[in-house]
């Protein structure tokens, strides 16, 4: 009688333990289910703040290039006036080179 009742203890507990740790298909489909949707949200905030990084980074770059150009056209007023006075010495050396040949 020992034996049987141990038996059936054994048995009954085999049992439980297969039925108790068997994982369904419906609970596997939701937990693909719910990584997905994690997955998705992550990647949403992953683009995003690439957006907003991307946002910024366009904007000091238009920054950069707007100053370049504020630069570029100093130079070139610069490069205009001393070619306009190499101009003004040349002019005033040919003058006094006609003026000495007479």
């Amino acid at each position: 009688m020992k034996k049987l009742a141990l038996s059936t203890l054994f048995v009954l507990a085999l049992s439980l333990s297969f039925t108790s740790c068997r994982d369904t298909k419906k609970d596997s489909v939701d937990d693909a289910v719910e990584a997905t949707e994690g997955a998705m949200e992550e990647t949403g905030k992953a683009v995003d703040e690439t957006v907003e990084d991307t946002k910024g980074a366009m904007e000091e770059t238009g920054k950069a290039v707007d100053e370049a150009v504020e630069d570029t056209k100093g130079a070139m007023e610069e490069t205009g006036q001393a070619v306009d006075e190499a101009v003004e010495k040349a002019d005033e050396a040919i003058k006094k080179t006609g003026e000495a040949v007479k």
